[in-house]
């Protein structure tokens, strides 16, 4: 087979490939894996192992279909994906040839663990590098932040992409409106309003791709080098990296059960004199905890007298039992920005949020996001749209939140019986903060050396100290192989940072 294929010319050659006679290679039918996945994975295959070397003229789509007994269309969606691998590439009127530098394989997780190393800072990067890996199937990262897919309804989101394949007209062939897709905009001004926030879909919101990009707007807008940005101890880490990119001084303020430390708040608002402060309301990240009503009016009355922003992060706030208390519904948005998303509960790669504010500050936010990445895609807006409108999204939440409670309380009580605790019990959400007794730095690298990313305390502070503090998702003890590493992790000598 490889001599067949060794007797194609070199840069431009005429001759056509017989591989496919004489006993070459043939497509499983009764495979599993489709016959373009067959097709893609035994070239390059051949790719790979020198058969087929640079230069080298791929077989005609004529020739290859009739070869292999193949129709042309599966050829060209093979050859295609070959291209787009860059593994291959088109000349017009020549046909496809191997080129000569093949593009690099997917990081698998093995490879994305190696490229962990042991010393490295355990910081955000060092996280994220982690989660944004090549998982394998039977892998659990706990340190991720997101539900198990298996949580998630599959099918509910396949359904409205599939509606909106059918019914979807020019529009997603433009860019869209850089404000965002208008009957998404009313469809969660409504939402908002129910719940006591007075968002109008034209004046006080615009979408976002993602609660994350949402924050960046609003500190490349809002903020200038030297200037303070007070956040929350313990926060969400990912905010900390991003403000001191931008040449920001960061300082922590204690996250109580109900809310920020009120007495620290005033004395580092006097202090500091900040810009803004970026604050999680409802189910807190990482403790689970929300604010209360007389903490929210005490927040407000900081932030007046001080001058200063209040954006409130709304990332888990769906799974909150109720009407959470809400600054933008105190202030009725005229000092406070509200952000909110959908990855947690439709999808991580649904990237699709809001921002809410004053008008004119919107305004500014979205001149700011022409700037960058002028429009949010419009299909994944129409898709939640469609959820969103057609009432499936609140039975969807309810049941993640029944299930959440209940996956609360068994990794509670596991937890407990390996000596780890609890300092704040949380009513809600994905996360428990847990005391595991020992510096969880530690316990996060021998558990990666094991296969398991865990969030350790240093990430959720903001000057990085040591914790003994781990962020532990609810869902972990029914992922029987991830909790027998973390139980693992736990009970190896401290001292024993390189495990096998």
């Amino acid at each position: 087979m490889t001599h067949a294929y060794n007797q194609l010319r070199e840069e431009g050659g005429a001759a056509e490939s017989t591989v496919f006679q004489h006993g070459g290679w043939q497509p499983l039918r009764d495979s599993p894996e489709s016959l373009v996945d067959q097709l893609v994975a035994h070239l390059a295959g051949l790719i790979a192992n020198q058969g087929l070397r640079p230069g080298m003229r791929l077989p005609s789509v004529r020739s290859m279909a009739d070869e292999a007994g193949l129709s042309r269309c599966t050829v060209v969606q093979a050859y295609d994906r070959l291209a787009a691998c860059g593994l291959v590439h088109s000349r017009r009127g020549a046909g496809f040839f191997v080129s000569a530098k093949p593009m690099a394989c997917a990081p698998c997780a093995q490879c994305m663990r190696e490229s962990l190393e042991p010393q490295a800072a355990f910081d955000a990067a060092f996280l994220l590098r982690g989660m944004f890996g090549e998982p394998r199937a039977d892998e659990y990262a706990a340190g991720a932040g997101l539900l198990p897919p298996n949580w998630l309804d599959h099918e509910m989101l396949a359904a409205a992409i599939r509606s909106v394949g059918r019914t979807a007209n020019t529009s997603l062939l433009g860019y869209g409106m850089p404000q965002g897709y208008r009957p998404l905009r009313q469809q969660i001004a409504s939402l908002l309003q129910s719940q006591d926030v007075p968002a109008h879909p034209d004046q006080h919101l615009m979408t976002v791709a993602g609660v994350t990009q949402g924050l960046d707007l609003i500190m490349r807008s809002l903020l200038q080098p030297g200037e303070t940005v007070l956040v929350e101890d313990p926060g969400w880490f990912l905010i900390f990296g991003r403000l001191r990119a931008q040449g920001v001084q960061v300082v922590g303020v204690p996250r109580l059960q109900d809310g920020p430390d009120l007495e620290a708040l005033a004395r580092l608002a006097q202090q500091h004199r900040p810009r803004m402060f970026i604050v999680n309301t409802a189910v807190h990240n990482p403790t689970g905890a929300s604010l209360s009503a007389g903490v929210a009016h005490e927040v407000l009355r900081i932030a007046e007298r001080f001058d200063f922003w209040l954006v409130e992060d709304d990332t888990f706030a769906d799974f909150h039992p109720g009407n959470p208390v809400r600054l933008a519904a105190l202030d009725r948005l005229q000092r406070v920005l509200l952000i909110g998303g959908y990855a947690k509960t439709l999808g991580g790669g649904l990237r699709v949020g809001y921002v809410a504010g004053p008008p004119e500050l919107i305004r500014r936010l979205v001149d700011c996001k022409l700037l960058g990445c002028p429009t949010s895609p419009e299909l994944g807006e129409q898709v939640v749209h469609r959820i969103l409108a057609e009432g499936q999204y609140r039975r969807h939440v309810d049941r993640l939140r029944e299930r959440l409670n209940q996956a609360r309380s068994r990794c509670l009580l596991q937890l407990e019986s390996l000596g780890c605790r609890v300092p704040l019990k949380p009513h809600a959400g994905m996360f428990i903060w847990a005391d595991c007794g020992r510096d969880s730095e530690v316990l996060a690298r021998q558990a990666l050396a094991l296969g398991l990313l865990l969030a350790p305390g240093v990430l959720f502070s903001p000057p990085h100290a040591p914790s003994s503090m781990l962020r532990v998702p609810v869902s972990m003890p029914d992922h029987s192989e991830a909790w027998g590493r973390f139980v693992q992790a736990l009970q190896m000598d401290p001292m024993d940072v390189h495990p096998r």
